[in-house]
């Protein structure tokens, strides 16, 4: 490595020399140009687009049952139509008629379910209890062999434990029945 004291400093001069040398830069000689003429400030200018032709939307509703609806606003409507109906419950107003909307529930009696979740209580109990009688045997057990593949079982029922013990497996596992 080359000491910076052995640095040739007769390279580099100083500024004030720079500039009787070369004179004027020419970047400074812009910029004193620039100075005498106002500039035009700089905006962004409205350019008003002409009116599109519609495309038809689409939005989320709910029909007269209260169940999630999607409805959709035709380009090619009848032009004394509303755009959109004030009240996206009211199915009449976005022009469907009684089919579209689906069978009227006249003397139809509700369907209720019972959801059970009973079978899957059962195999988690079933999976602590084993969990509870490989810890016995291995507390108990003196062959080393013996031990390890006790500790992989119990490994393994652990896992499918925290797997199962949860409210989202007893959701997705549970049963439903209809009174």
């Amino acid at each position: 490595m080359m000491p910076i004291s052995s640095v040739n400093a007769g390279a580099a001069r100083p500024l004030t020399a720079a500039e009787k040398v070369h004179g004027t830069p020419e970047a400074q000689r812009s910029r004193e140009e620039t100075q005498g003429r106002p500039l035009k400030p700089v905006m962004d200018e409205y350019v008003p687009e002409e009116k599109r032709e519609p495309f038809g939307r689409y939005w989320l509703g709910r029909d007269g049952g209260g169940q999630p609806k999607i409805y959709f606003d035709d380009p090619e409507r009848a032009p004394d139509s509303p755009e959109r109906p004030e009240d996206p419950l009211d199915a009449k107003a976005c022009g469907q008629d009684k089919d579209a909307r689906g069978p009227e529930k006249k003397g139809e009696k509700e369907h209720v379910c019972i959801g059970s979740t009973d079978k899957v209580d059962r195999e988690i109990e079933r999976l602590r209890k084993k969990k509870e009688e490989l810890e016995q045997r291995i507390s108990t057990e003196t062959d080393e062999a013996r031990i390890q593949d006790l500790e992989r079982q119990l490994a393994q029922v652990e896992r499918e434990l925290r797997k199962k013990d949860n409210d989202t497996y007893r959701r997705q596992h549970s049963t439903f029945t209809q009174l």
